[in-house]
């Protein structure tokens, strides 16, 4: 099998060197054919006429070849740019060769465009897929307060009427929960949200977090076995209270009834070490590597439990932090999450 021939590239600046020394060439030779041939046919001396019309002809044939040079040169910029219309014009399908110049930068432009082409339609899909998944997140919700609220004008027993608010607060709760992550999140995707680090206990942050939910894994009757190091950490309290809260509620969420969740906070030198473990039905390996995507939900059936942003969120803040967070099944029954945060000291004030 013979080897691919690669094409030679030229630098865009002796690409123009050649264009112009070739046309320079090429009317000097035209201009001495013409004088030779005047001069050997009809044997005289030349006068302005003769050098008007030399001239004449040397910017004719010289302007020909200039604009037959051109079209060849500027042809990929003028593809360049009327796929750059059709991008401005949504279309973010549209591809170029690279192959088709032999000019190295005219490739590289074209790689760029492709790439940036791509990017943008990617973006595009992202950004179609999250207005319908809000729409959707919002709608259930709202239609189920409805009719919950609907029932309630009825004529309805008190236990019924207890049961419609139940639900209805329920549904609130979860557009409160809702509109705070994708507040949160965007103002965590711009830049806008002020981060500033402070020096706190890592292990008691996680054990309010356990307090905050009481009343989730305590009707549950689910057992914790919690060993948590005394740490004292540098980093964003308020943004990371979210993770353990997100991971803490979500192993309650799929733990059975009677269930245990296992919680371990160490650290050494460099990381501190948190893992999160629940006997829940674990998480399917075609899932493994989506569930820290926006609105992804891996089990249709607690869809009405949350709205796939805690996980989103989870990373995001441990990203932010320096950090990474994984999940895996356990070997027996159930899901781990780990979270590893790099070791940051307070720098001190100077007096």
């Amino acid at each position: 099998m013979k080897p691919e021939r690669k094409k030679a590239h030229l630098n865009l600046r002796i690409y123009f060197t050649v264009i112009v020394l070739a046309e320079v060439l090429t009317m000097l030779l035209v201009t001495a054919g013409i004088t030779w041939l005047l001069g050997r046919s009809f044997e005289f001396t030349f006068d302005y006429i003769v050098i008007l019309t030399m001239v004449f002809f040397s910017f004719l044939i010289g302007y020909s070849i200039n604009i037959f040079v051109s079209r060849a040169f500027f042809r990929p910029i003028t593809r360049l740019g009327t796929a750059m219309r059709k991008v401005a014009k949504g279309d973010f399908s549209v591809r170029l060769d690279p192959e088709e110049s032999h000019i190295r930068e005219m490739q590289k432009l074209y790689n760029d465009f492709n790439n940036l082409a791509s990017e943008l339609g990617a973006t595009e899909i992202i950004q179609s897929d999250f207005v319908s998944n809000v729409s959707h997140e919002f709608k259930t919700p709202i239609n189920a307060i409805e009719g919950y609220a609907t029932l309630l004008q009825g004529e309805q027993g008190e236990e019924a009427e207890q049961e419609c608010i139940r639900r209805i607060l329920l549904n609130t709760g979860r557009l409160s929960d809702l509109v705070g992550n994708i507040l949160l999140l965007s103002k965590l995707d711009n830049s806008t949200l002020e981060r500033a680090a402070t020096q706190f206990h890592l292990d008691e942050q996680i054990r309010l977090s356990l307090v905050l939910l009481e009343d989730k894994w305590t009707v549950r009757n689910i057992d914790l076995d919690v060993d948590l190091d005394e740490i004292e950490y540098y980093g964003y309290e308020n943004l990371l209270t979210h993770v353990w809260s997100n991971l803490i509620s979500n192993a309650i969420k799929f733990s059975p009834d009677g269930g245990t969740i296992t919680l371990r906070l160490t650290a050494d030198d460099t990381q501190v070490y948190f893992t999160i473990e629940d006997e829940g039905p674990g998480i399917d390996e075609a899932s493994l590597s989506h569930i820290f995507d926006r609105f992804y939900q891996a089990d249709s059936s607690h869809k009405t439990e949350g709205n796939g942003l805690g996980l989103s969120l989870v990373r995001k803040i441990v990203t932010l932090s320096s950090g990474t967070v994984t999940a895996e099944n356990r070997p027996d029954k159930g899901s781990i999450f780990r979270v590893i945060l790099p070791v940051k000291r307070q720098e001190k004030e100077t007096p």
